[in-house]
């Protein structure tokens, strides 16, 4: 450790650290560009010059290192005046776009204009013009004229996704970023470089134009991608979802996201094919009705089966708190020991950075809370050959496309009774007689676990007709408090749908039972002191970036 100085307070920190470290550890922000804490150091924007007693120039903060003794001043005149030369060297050529931009909001380079900048321009010669709306890839769109060099997006294809696609090319005045002869950005992790962009010469395809950042209220959550379980912020306006982005937890996913994750995860949230209220089969259609009707014809018909005729599918991509619910209702008042749930895994679609063969958020809850099989009783495959044979005649399913499957459809085909919930319209509802309509994950409170045994929160950014706004966990944005008092929030998609856990449990109440759950919480605190793996935890306990399970960590099957 070394003591420094930086502006007049005194500090120890690690003498491997830089400047820009060692005060951004301490609370101090140095502005910068090009820096960032998981990429290597180019120092090539020259924004983070900080004067060093003893030294005769300034130096950049992000690569100089920390020395016993070292006096750092990073706001006196001589910096001061440095910043503002460099803020004008950047906005000589960069085009006057905010009010079209993307990133405007959110941007460094508008912010540090506030903050640095001498608030004038010297310069009277034409700007400098380059290629605009260049397509890179497939998801992201690139303007030459707003770049800034950093080398941010060069570095991480290189270093994180490990496939180096872009480069500078035309070194001087009209310098790019281009792709490699023959390649396109196309990898896996591409939409990344649109978050770590410092300006807005980098977007998204599908964000483009949608909204701007003020108008949008964002909500963390986590990514139903895969069983890594990626922090994420959903961004929403007038009730539905516009895009995701990356959290940061180093225990994760550090700063990254998938594209997979973050285009096709959330836009089922908002599709036409949302099941908008709970149907019954009348006449061979689906039936819109109340949920009373719907809850009860549930009741009767699996009264009017055997417990050993009956089978609880649960769901990996359920919460906790909803599969809990289901295996309580299943075994206690079903009294079914054929209680199990569907895998989706994809031997081989994974890598060594986030993304995981199982394409399930819960599959490690689901497991540490029961969803498996009673002594004596079927698992999957086997529930589904004993409906071939007939002896599974009823089956209740929760939130998972069974149907996709062409074994699962063909044996779903030969059930007395099968009644499922779901968001959307799938290949099962079709097949079902009684359809439950459920929430995401994006318009309710839970947690989910992960590989790792890492048990992590979600909650509502999105409400459903049930809700108030007022709801626990969800806090209108400006834009959307002024759209309710200008009666436009109602435009926004609104659907009669329920958390799990609370059709099960209103169906278990009309079967005799008393599952008085008033929240998700409520649920959690039960799982937490009858489920072993779980004990000691509580939602302030997992907290923003999640909590350990007492089980030891490992890959689930």
């Amino acid at each position: 450790m070394a003591k420094i100085t930086i502006d007049g307070n005194q500090f120890e920190a690690d003498n491997k650290r830089t400047i820009i470290e060692a005060a951004r550890e301490n609370g101090i922000t140095i502005p910068h560009f090009c820096w960032h804490p998981k990429l290597s150091v180019s120092g090539n924007c020259r924004m983070c010059l900080v004067e060093v007693e003893k030294l005769p120039k300034l130096v950049i903060a992000c690569s100089t290192q920390v020395a016993e003794g070292m006096i750092v001043h990073t706001n006196n005149e001589r910096v001061e005046n440095a910043r503002e030369a460099v803020m004008e060297f950047l906005l000589i050529n960069h085009p006057l776009d905010c009010p079209i931009c993307d990133e405007a909001g959110e941007c460094k380079l508008q912010s540090y204009s506030y903050k640095y900048d001498q608030g004038y321009s010297r310069f009277q010669e034409d700007k400098v013009h380059k290629p605009k709306r260049v397509e890179l890839g497939p998801r992201v769109i690139f303007d030459a004229e707003r770049c800034i060099l950093c080398s941010r997006c060069i570095r991480f294809c290189a270093e994180v996704a490990g496939v180096p696609q872009l480069q500078f090319v035309q070194r001087g005045d009209h310098t790019l970023i281009e792709t490699f002869p023959g390649e396109s950005l196309d990898n896996p992790y591409s939409m990344n470089v649109v978050d770590i962009c410092p300006v807005g010469a980098l977007t998204s395809r599908d964000f483009r134009f949608k909204s701007r950042v003020w108008e949008m209220s964002f909500t963390e959550s986590i990514c139903q991608g895969c069983a890594r379980g990626c922090n994420i912020e959903i961004g929403a306006r007038n009730n539905e979802i516009l895009r995701l982005t990356p959290r940061q937890n180093d225990e994760v996913n550090s700063y990254w996201m998938c594209d997979h994750g973050r285009l096709d995860t959330f836009k089922f949230v908002n599709a036409e094919t949302r099941i908008k209220a709970p149907m019954i089969r009348k006449d061979g259609a689906l039936i819109e009705v109340g949920w009373d009707e719907a809850i009860a014809k549930v009741a009767s018909e699996l009264k009017s089966f055997k417990k050993a005729e009956i089978a609880a599918v649960g769901s990996a991509f359920a919460t906790n708190e909803d599969n809990y619910v289901f295996q309580r209702f299943a075994r206690e008042i079903l009294g079914t020991k054929n209680v199990d749930f569907m895998r989706h895994v994809v031997e081989g679609d994974e890598d060594n950075i986030l993304i995981r063969a199982d394409k399930t958020p819960n599959s490690t809850g689901a497991k540490e809370l029961g969803i498996a099989p009673g002594e004596g009783g079927m698992g999957f495959a086997e529930i589904l050959h004993g409906i071939k044979e007939g002896k599974i005649k009823a089956l209740y399913a929760l939130e998972d496309d069974l149907a996709a499957t062409p074994e699962v459809a063909e044996a779903i085909a030969k059930l007395e009774f099968f009644a499922v919930h779901a968001s959307n319209e799938n290949a099962t509802t079709h097949s079902a007689d009684v359809v439950l309509a459920s929430s995401t994950y994006a318009e309710k409170n839970g947690t989910v676990t992960n590989f790792r045994h890492r048990v992590q929160r979600v909650r509502p950014a999105v409400t459903t007709l049930e809700q108030d706004r007022a709801l626990d966990g969800f806090e209108m944005s400006r834009w959307d408090k002024f759209a309710a008092q200008n009666d436009t929030w109602g435009k926004g998609p609104r659907r009669d749908a329920r958390a799990s856990w609370k059709i099960v449990s209103s169906l278990a109440t009309l079967m005799g039972a008393k599952f008085r759950y008033n929240s998700a919480d409520e649920i959690f605190n039960e799982i937490a002191q009858k489920v072993e793996a779980f004990k000691g935890l509580s939602y302030l306990k997992i907290g923003k970036k999640g909590a350990q399970l007492k089980a030891k960590a490992s890959v689930a099957a």
